[in-house]
């Protein structure tokens, strides 16, 4: 096996190990972990630029040749269901929303999986104008990332000015049928204290919040452990105008764990990556935008499906690979470790 050196994470091309790995078509790991919830990046580019995801001039460009196509990503996807177990699709980015071919990406996928989940994690600006058309080729949910419903903070968070096209999106979105949206809110310092407003919002807006601890992804490098909010933290924070009763989680492989708000209906998510990691529960196989099996958020061993694809590799060969790639999955992320190191690749280059 050769490692190929591109500026980015190691990647590797030809058979991963599988040795000892028993003989299931399931993509499980030496662990004893197996994933069926595909996330699939289509793109590096994004209308925001996140403090904690994106430097301020965007990520570098992919060439158009690297990307993998619309045919490319249904053929990979439906092999994922086919013949490696996966049961749930989520497409992201970047920004799945700047692909142009997203509802042809989405139609594609349907057709060959009609009962398969398929999700998109977005940031919703310019959802309001495709928000029908997506439900329309197959979408089933949406995850919006939207971590302050004050128009300044947005602003600063996220070097744009477009919160009102990110909540009219909601709404088209929600009147479309992909309701219950949720809401995915990074905690950060300078947002704390307008996390009790946003949950508000969500529940007046009929949405499921969740929020999530800030983890050493950002293009700046700037994260530190004892700079995060906690969700003990915001718990406190919460509980100044709120009733939270724990409900826990609804799958162990979920991750998020719940809250009734007031005595419910409605809740309140907490994913606490950092605190409460739930590493040993992760059921997740990721596809990076430039065709790369990833097997870890915090992992840089990746593997080149983009190069067997292309090079007429059959579908037997790419399961092959990506079973070997999954076999080889790490135990856990290892932030706490004393000799962490953070990916190469950010979040926006990773996808959520």
């Amino acid at each position: 096996m050769t490692v190929v050196a591109m500026g980015m994470p190691a990647v590797r091309t030809g058979q991963p190990s599988s040795d000892g790995r028993p003989d299931t078509p399931l993509l499980i790991d030496r662990f004893g972990r197996v994933a069926r919830d595909l996330r699939v990046s289509i793109t590096e580019k994004c209308s925001l630029r996140c403090t904690y995801c994106m430097p301020e001039e965007g990520l570098p460009p992919i060439p158009a040749d690297e990307l993998l196509t619309a045919g490319e990503i249904v053929r990979l996807v439906t092999l994922a269901a086919h013949e490696l177990g996966v049961r749930e699709v989520r497409f992201t980015g970047g920004e799945p929303l700047m692909r142009r071919d997203l509802e042809t990406i989405i139609a594609g996928c349907r057709a060959e999986l009609p009962d398969i989940p398929i999700a998109m994690t977005t940031n919703g600006v310019g959802l309001e104008h495709r928000a029908r058309k997506l439900v329309a080729a197959g979408l089933n949910r949406i995850n919006v990332s939207l971590d302050t419903v004050d128009r300044d903070g947005f602003a600063r968070l996220t070097r744009r000015d477009r919160l009102d096209s990110v909540l009219a999106g909601i709404r088209t979105a929600r009147d479309a049928g992909l309701a219950p949206i949720k809401i995915n809110a990074v905690l950060m310092r300078d947002t704390l204290a307008g996390a009790a407003d946003l949950l508000r919002w969500c529940i007046d807006e009929r949405c499921e919040l969740r929020f999530i601890e800030e983890m050493p992804l950002d293009a700046d490098h700037e994260w530190a452990r004892a700079n995060m909010i906690t969700a003990e933290e915001l718990l406190a924070e919460l509980g100044r105008r709120f009733t939270l009763t724990e409900v826990g989680r609804d799958d162990p492989a979920a991750p998020a764990e719940r809250w009734l708000v007031n005595g419910g209906p409605a809740t309140v998510g907490i994913i606490a990556s950092v605190t409460r990691k739930f590493c040993g529960d992760c059921d997740r196989t990721r596809l990076t935008a430039d065709g790369r099996i990833r097997s870890c958020l915090f992992s840089d061993q990746e593997y080149d499906v983009r190069a067997a694809l292309r090079s007429g590799a059959g579908d037997a060969e790419i399961a092959g690979l990506w079973r070997g790639a999954m076999w080889n999955k790490w135990a856990g992320h290892g932030i706490d470790a004393a000799g962490f190191v953070p990916p190469e690749r950010t979040m926006g280059a990773i996808g959520g």
